[in-house]
């Protein structure tokens, strides 16, 4: 267990459970391609079946981090920084955003919108989960929405959370990568019949790189 006063700067987000942090290629959404710092909070309790960290989830199994260390080390490497997770939003992102931008950083965020949004942020992907929905007005602020598809029901889910996102969010359907040889030609279809959606994959999965 952390300690109390630990805690107390965990629940500031003066600290934040970080289970990895690592410079790589975007390899999703609508910065695929371009360079980014990737920093990994752990803690989430949406509970994605698919999910392929689910080593993420258990924030106690990750080394509360002051921020401070963290903005020292992304400085290093990259002007944009990715938060991810796990569920970012688990946890105040507002001392880690404002530090970043001090620093003259982009910040971006990777979320699920099950938690209230908080923090400063340059660029919001919003990636809704049936089982924790968006919570408070992240739809409407979100730049770009990312629907992971599973199944068929899938592109229903994808068509109510577009119908809740501000008119110039960018739609993306991403097939799960473990049914990415079932699902593709499905989304492929179905973005020839809906061209308002694009198609978004796992390029950093085929690149090989994390």
């Amino acid at each position: 267990m952390m300690e109390e006063n630990v805690m107390e700067l965990v629940d500031k987000g003066l600290m934040l459970p970080l289970m990895e942090e690592f410079y790589t290629i975007q390899g999703e959404g609508f910065h695929k391609g371009t360079a980014a710092y990737f920093i990994r909070v752990g803690g989430c309790d949406v509970g994605c079946h698919w999910c392929d960290v689910k080593e993420s989830w258990n924030a106690e199994t990750h080394p509360p981090t002051a921020i401070d260390s963290i903005i020292a080390n992304a400085k290093k490497y990259s002007d944009t920084i990715v938060i991810t997770g796990g569920e970012p939003l688990t946890w105040d992102m507002a001392p880690l955003t404002q530090g970043l931008k001090k620093e003259g950083m982009k910040t971006h965020i990777e979320t699920s919108g099950a938690y209230p949004l908080t923090g400063v942020w340059d660029w919001i992907c919003l990636s809704p989960k049936k089982n924790k929905l968006p919570v408070g007005d992240i739809a409407k602020k979100a730049d770009e929405l990312k629907v992971i598809v599973y199944n068929k029901h899938d592109f229903i889910f994808a068509e109510e959370q577009a119908a809740e996102v501000g008119e110039n969010c960018i739609l993306y359907l991403q097939p799960e990568w473990s049914v990415r040889d079932k699902m593709v030609p499905l989304i492929v279809d179905y973005v020839m019949k809906n061209p308002k959606w694009k198609v978004s994959l796992q390029t950093h999965k085929y690149l090989n790189i994390p």
